[in-house]
């Protein structure tokens, strides 16, 4: 019995102490991190920036547009940037909001008018994202690339009917008739109805008349495709949306080319500060998004010839 007893009393102290030991190294790896991220923003610790020669700069449009200001910043660097001769966007993206696809869109169109811009399509390169693309001087996609969804769509979605399932209630205290349109918590009128409609068919006319303008083909024969579908590289070259099918590599060597860069160009990525680095270690979280956070410290403010 003694024997039990003592087992029984051990057990408890074992789980106990993985436990502490399993909270102090978590406790240690946050307490590391943040000791890291202070000495790297206080210390403005910055690796050498490596010398290129000419050549082309690389714009990756990953993931939903929904802030614009980052793509707008490389797009200054590579502006101001004298090696940079030529640009390519690469996109892989499905869209996103209305106004950050414009803003890349003019953005692009005002570099192209400084320096050859090529868009290079990726797996997906639809609604905002192709919206985007349009401000380069040339599309080229890859024949199963998903692109076009020239359209515009807006979710207005309705709880109240689960609110009041809960006994919760939304009182709204406006001034003005239309002040409170699109509410979640309840169905839109007629009225509103309408006015989210008209502000719709404007976005889309707008977009409508980007693509006629950027690819150079009548309004009327835009409207029909203009339906929110989608359509292979393949569909879009034959529709004129795309320039030419090919990858990466096409599109680089066509960008050299419009740059009048000779031999194999130079891939010249943005700079990235030290905000952009830790929000992306925030988002990708993990021992993952650690190691790559300490990976792309060591390449920050950097410009990686190919």
């Amino acid at each position: 019995m003694s024997s039990e007893g003592e087992g029984a009393g051990r057990r408890p102290g074992i789980i106990t102490t993985v436990l502490a030991t399993i909270g102090g190294l978590a406790l240690l790896s946050i307490l590391l991190f943040f000791i890291f991220v202070f000495l790297l923003v206080r210390s403005g610790i910055e690796p050498q920036v490596l010398q290129v020669g000419p050549g082309v700069g690389i714009l990756e449009i990953n993931g939903v547009i929904s802030r614009p200001e980052p793509y707008l910043k490389a797009i200054k660097q590579f502006r101001d940037n004298d090696n940079v001769k030529a640009v390519v966007v690469r996109i892989n993206s499905p869209g996103g909001a209305v106004g950050a696809s414009q803003e890349l869109y003019q953005e692009l169109g005002l570099l192209d008018k400084e320096k050859p811009v090529v868009a290079s399509l990726c797996s997906v390169a639809a609604s905002g994202a192709y919206y985007a693309a349009l401000g380069a001087r040339q599309i080229i996609s890859d024949p199963g690339t998903l692109t076009g969804s020239i359209g515009v769509i807006m979710h207005v979605p309705n709880i109240g009917p689960l609110l009041e399932k809960l006994g919760i209630k939304s009182n709204v205290i406006k001034s003005g008739r239309f002040k409170d349109m699109g509410s979640m918590t309840r169905d839109i009128t007629n009225a509103e109805r309408q006015i989210m409609q008209g502000v719709l068919d404007d976005v889309h006319r707008q977009f409508i008349e980007a693509v006629a303008r950027s690819r150079k083909i009548q309004v009327k024969d835009v409207e029909p495709i203009a339906d929110g579908r989608v359509f292979t590289g393949r569909q879009a070259l034959n529709l004129h949306l795309v320039d030419k099918l090919g990858n990466f590599s096409v599109a680089v060597n066509e960008a050299a080319a419009l740059g009048g860069i000779k031999g194999e160009p130079a891939l010249i990525y943005p700079k990235k500060d030290k905000l952009t680095v830790l929000r992306q270690l925030i988002e990708e979280g993990g021992a993952q998004g650690l190691s790559r956070f300490f990976q792309e410290v060591m390449t920050a403010h950097t410009m990686e010839p190919s």
